[in-house]
C-alpha cells in the first residue's frame, strides 16, 4: 500500500490525465478557461527547440497513452512515468508485476504517430515511501541547478529520476550544453546512474536565417 503523500500524488495525477483528455475533447464552445488550460502545454513550446508542432504532437501523444492506461489498468498511471519528446516514448518506473510492464509498452505502441518507445520500467519491489521522496528531491535539484546555469536551455529537458537513476529526454543546443547537463545529474548525491536520450540539434547550414 502506498503511503499517504506517495498515494495522494499518484491520484493528482490521474486527475490530471482526466483533465487533459478532456481538453482533447474540446469544441469551439468550450468555455475559454477550459481551451486555455488545454493549450497551456503546447504554449511552452514557443521557447523550445522542438516548435510548436511538435509540442502539440507531444501532447496528444501523452494525453492518448495516459487515457489507454487509465482504462486498461490504474496500475500504470500509478507506477509508470511517461515523457514524451519529438512523438519518442519514454516510460520508467518500477513494477512488481512484469505483465504490467508489457502491458505499458504494448499501450503505448497503439497510439497514432509514436515513433519510439524506450522501456526502462524496472522489475522490483524498491519502489517505496523513502526511494519515492529521494527520487523527487534529485530531480527537483537538477531542475534547479539547470535553471540556474546560463549556458543551459532548461526548457529543453525532461527528467525523470527512478530509484536513483536520472533518465533525461529532450533537445540540446550543442554536445557542449548536453555534457554539462550530464555532468549536472551526475555530481548530484544519491544518484547511481544517468541514462541519458537527448537528441542534439543539429547545427544550420552557414548563411540560413
Amino acid at each position: 500500500m502506498f503511503p499517504v503523500v506517495h498515494r495522494s500524488s499518484r491520484l493528482a495525477r490521474v486527475a490530471a490525465v482526466l483533465a487533459a483528455l478532456a481538453g482533447l475533447n474540446l469544441t469551439a464552445c468550450a468555455p475559454i478557461g477550459v481551451a486555455a488550460g488545454a493549450g497551456a502545454a503546447v504554449g511552452v513550446a514557443a521557447v523550445q527547440e522542438k516548435g510548436v508542432g511538435a509540442a502539440a504532437r507531444d501532447v496528444r501523444i501523452r494525453a492518448e497513452i495516459n487515457g489507454l492506461w487509465l482504462q486498461a489498468d490504474e496500475r500504470l498511471l500509478y507506477d509508470i512515468e511517461l515523457q514524451v519528446q519529438e512523438s519518442r516514448v519514454l516510460l520508467t518506473g518500477s513494477v512488481q508485476d512484469p505483465e504490467l510492464r508489457l502491458k505499458a509498452v504494448r499501450l503505448a505502441w497503439q497510439v497514432e504517430g509514436v515513433k519510439e518507445v524506450i522501456n526502462e520500467i524496472e522489475i522490483s519491489d524498491k519502489s517505496g515511501f523513502v526511494n519515492y521522496t529521494r527520487d523527487v528531491k534529485i530531480s527537483t535539484e537538477l531542475r534547479s541547478t539547470l535553471l540556474v546555469d546560463q549556458e543551459i536551455r532548461s526548457i529543453n529537458y525532461s527528467i525523470e529520476t527512478v530509484n536513483q537513476i536520472i533518465y533525461l529526454m529532450g533537445v540540446a543546443r550543442s554536445q557542449e550544453e548536453l555534457d554539462r547537463v550530464i555532468d549536472h545529474a551526475r555530481n548530484i548525491e544519491y544518484v547511481r546512474r544517468v541514462r541519458n536520450y537527448v537528441r542534439v540539434k543539429k547545427p544550420e547550414p552557414e548563411g540560413a536565417t
